[in-house]
């Protein structure tokens, strides 16, 4: 298992679904998770430090389990599967630990209100992590616009795996090049 970081929650430009990027401490790769626009929402107001007038549901379960004299010790992304990632949250109460079982978006909006670490697994890393250097901006546009669930993963596995970074780079410049002069062709018609 490797400890990760939320670094930010994204929108892929097609589907217009979120994207939560949990990097890697040690800051090699960045792991994208699709999630829902509720989940979203309850990530970015506590990255934002935005504190609701009423408890949400993950306040509200995160209350819930400090008056159960319990604490969340940490949350877990388990594992990919069916283009689905799956998290436990893992539960400390009296020296004992209970996991349960969670969406990852859940697990991940109630770790930043309890102030529990998350973690992934190293397969799920290695299966769906991209390394990336650079700032967010550079980081969000590599990212496939293409909703999770409709990814073949052997295909994009494939796609990765012959692509070499500088035609990856290329590719990307092309696409921005073809933007910029559609935009400009726009312009030119006004």
């Amino acid at each position: 298992m490797r400890e990760m970081t939320v670094y930010g929650v994204s929108f892929d430009l097609v589907g217009k679904q979120p994207i939560v990027l949990l990097k890697t401490a040690d800051g090699d790769k960045v792991l994208p998770v699709w999630i829902g626009h509720p989940e979203a929402a309850a990530i970015l107001m506590k990255l934002q430090g935005q504190e609701p007038p009423r408890p949400q549901t993950h306040d509200l379960l995160a209350d819930v389990i400090a008056q159960l004299d319990a604490e969340v010790a940490r949350v877990t992304v388990t594992e990919l599967r069916e283009s689905t990632f799956h998290a436990s949250i893992t539960l400390r109460r009296n020296g004992d630990e209970i996991d349960v079982d969670s969406r990852t978006s859940d697990a991940i909006a109630l770790a930043l209100r309890s102030g529990a670490k998350i973690y992934a697994s190293d397969d799920v890393i290695e299966e769906s992590g991209v390394v990336f250097e650079g700032d967010a901006a550079e980081i969000e546009s590599r990212l496939p616009t293409t909703p999770l669930a409709d990814l073949d993963p052997d295909e994009f596995r494939r796609f990765l795996d012959t692509v070499s970074a500088e035609e990856f780079a290329r590719t990307l410049e092309e696409e921005e090049q073809l933007e910029e002069d559609e935009d400009e062709g726009e312009e030119d018609e006004d």
